[in-house]
């Protein structure tokens, strides 16, 4: 494995061509942005490429993708892939591609290598600034499709500019998507302003069921998947869920566990700085940022929380707010 600065980075993009980028499981606004982003600039330089579809994306996302996606990767193409942490977090019909993928354009410092080359940037908030530095290094010039890709995937992982992951990186970048035409106003309504019903209402059961331990500087809430279902939320709906625990006054740290379709429960963590998320989704294979990191785990929901709680106290010893 070689680690890329930006600059190799570019020239290796400029070197190549029929790209194949590829997103991670349960995608976010940054693995769809900076897909979209990095998609967009190629083609801006002529280049053949498409976003290979993920059906995780939500309705929520999907515009991003609109024009840019084909079913499966050809023998021809360089693959990339944007946000994805390690060969866990790609989805179950993009495991055979493993062995094939050239690139890992990423921002988790905690990561497990799965690519002959890569550029892996743990100082930037999001990936989608080093994928708008990188296409900046080749020539694109930013228009407002790559801009408002980019502007989803660095807003939604910095919580809209609120996490402490942001930097003075961040806001320059922000700036140079305004500058470029960026609907920011629009943009942040829809992802940050707007409830529905349904989120609401998970809200409502999350406060009524949430266990606050250590005198309430830890919150771990552990959701069925039958309470989704009968509360009638949507993916969309439960977007970024996770961090709504964590929001409580007091709260140092907190875990989010739901029950997947496929079985699995999924874990997020969040964290106020001087916790680290990431030293407890390590434990389960998983792995992200200081204040934000998540894993999956195959156990019962119940069991889960425990042992998730007890990773969660480990680290509550070492930390104080």
């Amino acid at each position: 494995m070689k680690i890329l600065t930006r600059n190799e980075t570019a020239r290796f993009l400029l070197e190549h061509d029929h790209f194949c980028i590829l997103t991670h499981r349960r995608p976010d606004g940054d693995t769809i942005g900076s897909a979209a982003a990095l998609c967009l600039g190629l083609r801006q330089l002529g280049k053949t490429a498409h976003v290979l579809r993920n059906e995780e994306v939500s309705s929520r996302f999907q515009w991003l993708h609109e024009g840019l996606t084909k079913e499966e990767a050809e023998e021809a193409d360089t693959i990339v892939s944007t946000d994805v942490a390690s060969p866990g977090m790609l989805p179950n019909g993009f495991s055979h591609l493993l062995g094939k993928i050239s690139l890992r354009i990423d921002h988790h410092g905690s990561a497990t290598s799965f690519t002959d080359l890569e550029l892996v940037d743990p100082a930037s908030a999001s990936c989608a600034e080093v994928v708008w530095d990188v296409l900046a290094l080749m020539g694109v010039k930013a228009d407002r499709p790559i801009a408002e890709a980019a502007y989803v995937g660095l807003s939604t992982d910095t919580g809209c500019f609120r996490y402490a992951n942001t930097t003075a990186h961040t806001f320059a970048v922000a700036a140079e998507c305004v500058r470029a035409g960026a609907r920011t106003y629009e943009l942040n309504q829809e992802l940050f302003e707007t409830n529905t019903l349904g989120r609401l209402k998970m809200q409502a059961w999350i406060v009524d069921h949430m266990r606050l331990l250590q005198n309430g500087e830890m919150a771990v809430c552990a959701i069925p998947r039958g309470m989704e279902t009968e509360i009638g939320v949507t993916e969309d709906d439960m977007d970024n869920i996770s961090s709504f625990p964590r929001s409580v006054a007091g709260v140092c740290m907190a875990a989010t566990l739901r029950e997947t379709a496929d079985g699995d429960v999924k874990i997020s963590v969040r964290a106020v700085p001087g916790f680290d998320a990431t030293k407890v989704a390590v434990k389960f294979g998983g792995g992200g940022h200081k204040g934000a990191a998540g894993a999956s785990l195959k156990r019962p929901l119940a069991e889960a929380a425990q042992v998730v709680e007890k990773a969660m106290l480990e680290e509550y010893a070492n930390a104080k707010c």
